[in-house]
Formats: structure tokens, sequence, C-alpha cells
């Protein structure tokens, strides 16, 4: 079994999503399906790639544990640099978010009982990547005098978008850094056009999913809310390392719950939580290819897609949001 040495911090890489929203669109342009994040839309760096750069600014290359799909592996390799990849997990199958989270971290607690995690999903544009990492660094002080709390970062909104999930703000809990640290007050998942609106309003955040936690707090958190996935989980950590692990990795995902990992947990939770926002950071979860255009148009990037290609997968009802960068 694999030993930690004298840093307990970890980062966890979420890239088992199927990428259903962009599927049409990539298909037509590269002629097959591929999840979107293993694609490279602009530049020379898939968006795994970009994460997993992101991550090792944080956290020792192999500190780091990313789950992926089963059929992903063929896209595997011209997605990464194989020689700071870290720790590949593959999952059996695609059981939601949930235990797309909790399967790293049990290899995580297997390997270092005193983890601190940083969670990264991989499908999310950032710019400027400095000032977001500052603020990740802000927030792994701030989970050292947290300890019971996981701390969740959001992004102020610049238009009222109402597929993503948004956050309101509670008092503040501390500071880190010149950071505020605020209480989680409610969660709105895709709101209509009213409540987007107010939300807005009242100055809630958009929910990114990257979080920093103690790795006990959050295994305790999930047993307290998702008993059934977690009795699954507690099993196969007891098997890391041995012979019996690949089996029971399969065996335990044969009537593994699909769950919500923010509906099902992070909503249930909201005084174990502490919300950070990431200021000055222009933030995008790239699940629809207008997005994606809309992104580097903004930024003046040269997309590596044809853009003709991009149109013919937009309905003609498409509008793009209009993004302050600041």
């Amino acid at each position: 079994m694999l030993k930690a040495v004298g840093n307990p911090l970890w980062s966890i890489v979420l890239a088992g999503g199927e990428g259903e929203r962009t599927r049409p669109f990539i298909e037509q342009w590269l002629g097959g399906h591929k999840p979107k994040q293993y694609c490279t839309f602009v530049g020379n760096r898939s968006m795994l790639q970009h994460t997993l750069d992101r991550a090792d600014r944080l956290v020792r290359p192999d500190h780091k544990v990313t789950v992926i799909g089963r059929n992903h592996r063929e896209f595997l390799n011209n997605a990464i640099e194989r020689e700071t990849s870290g720790h590949i997990i593959v999952q059996p199958h695609n059981c939601g978010t949930a235990a797309g989270v909790f399967l790293p971290l049990t290899f995580v607690r297997a390997w270092d009982a005193d983890a601190t995690v940083v969670i990264f999903p991989s499908d999310h544009f950032v710019f400027p990547e400095d000032r977001f990492i500052e603020t990740v660094r802000r927030g792994i002080r701030a989970s050292h005098f947290l300890k019971d709390r996981v701390i969740l970062f959001g992004v102020s909104p610049s238009h009222s978008e109402l597929d993503y999930g948004w956050i309101s703000l509670g008092e503040v809990l501390g500071w880190s850094k010149g950071s505020c640290i605020r209480l989680a007050g409610s969660f709105l998942e895709k709101p209509d056009s009213n409540e987007g609106k107010q939300a807005m309003a009242d100055g809630a955040l958009w929910n990114t999913l990257v979080m920093v936690a103690n790795a006990t707090t959050l295994w305790e958190l999930g047993w307290q809310n998702l008993p059934d996935m977690m009795e699954r989980f507690e099993r196969l950590g007891t098997m890391i390392g041995t012979v019996h692990e690949h089996k029971t990795l399969h065996e335990i995902y044969r009537d593994m719950p699909v769950l919500d990992f923010s509906r099902e947990l992070l909503q249930r939770i909201p005084e174990h939580l502490g919300v950070m926002e990431f200021e000055e950071v222009l933030w995008s979860d790239w699940g629809q290819p207008e997005r994606i255009a809309h992104t580097l148009k903004t930024l003046g990037k040269k997309p590596a897609f044809p853009s003709e290609i991009l149109q013919k997968s937009l309905a003609p009802t498409h509008s793009m949001p209009h993004v302050e960068v600041t």
C-alpha cells in the first residue's frame, strides 16, 4: 500500500462524465464521440490536462488522483502527459457525481488518513489561472482552522445563467489572506428566469463544485447522508492494496446508487459548508458548445474547431450570454 510522506495535501480530479450535451458538436467536429474533458478546444492542451496542471501548482503530482470512465482509456493517452498524470482510477460505471467523488476519496484515505483534498471538475474554464490558484490556496489555509467544514468555491454571476447551480450566502465565518469565508445559505439548482434574476439581486454565487475538505470530515458527512453508498466504499477501502481490490471495486458497482453530489449531499449540509468567492476570475462550465465559443471570443482566442461546425450544432434560438471580464 502506498504511504504518504510529509505532505497530507492531495488533489482529486473528476473526469468520469460523458459530456452528452456537447456530443453532437464534438461528433461533427471530430467525426466521433469524445467526452469534452479529453478535447483540446484551444491551444495544445486538453481540458483535462489544463486541470491536471492547475492541480500540480498546488499539490505534488504523485498526490493527484483522477477518476475516469471505463470507456475513457482510449482517449487518455492523447489527452494527458503520462509522466505527471499521478494516479488514474477507472470507475466501472458512471453512477453520478457522488460516487465520482467518493471513489477517489476512498483511495486517498487508504493512502493518507490525515489528508486534506482539493477537488477539481475537469471540464471548467478559468482565467486568469494565477488568481484562481491563489484563491484555492486561501481555501486550503481556511480548511486548516475550519476542519469540520467543506470549503466550497463560487463565482459572482455575470448574467442570469439558468443552467448552473447557485448558492446564497450567510454570515461571515472568517478570513483567509484577504478572502472572506461565509456560511452557505440555500442552494438553487437550474432556476427559472425570475428566480435567476432574484438570485443575482440577492448576491448569490454560481457553484463551481471546486472544493477543499479534510478527507475524514467529508467521509463522515457522506456516512451521515449517503449510508447505502458509503457502506460499499468502506468495504472497498479495506481491500485497497490487496489482491481483492479489483474484484471488490467491480462488486460494489453492481448495485451502486446513482446520486448527485450537490443535490444529495451539499444541499443537505449547509451548516457544514464555508463558501469562498473566486473574485475577478472568468469561470465557465463548458457543458454547452455555445459557452465554449463565447468564452474564447470574449478572450480573443482562436478555437481549434472550425466556427461553421459550431454554428451547425446550435439551434437558431440559442443566444450568447453577456460576460463581464475584469
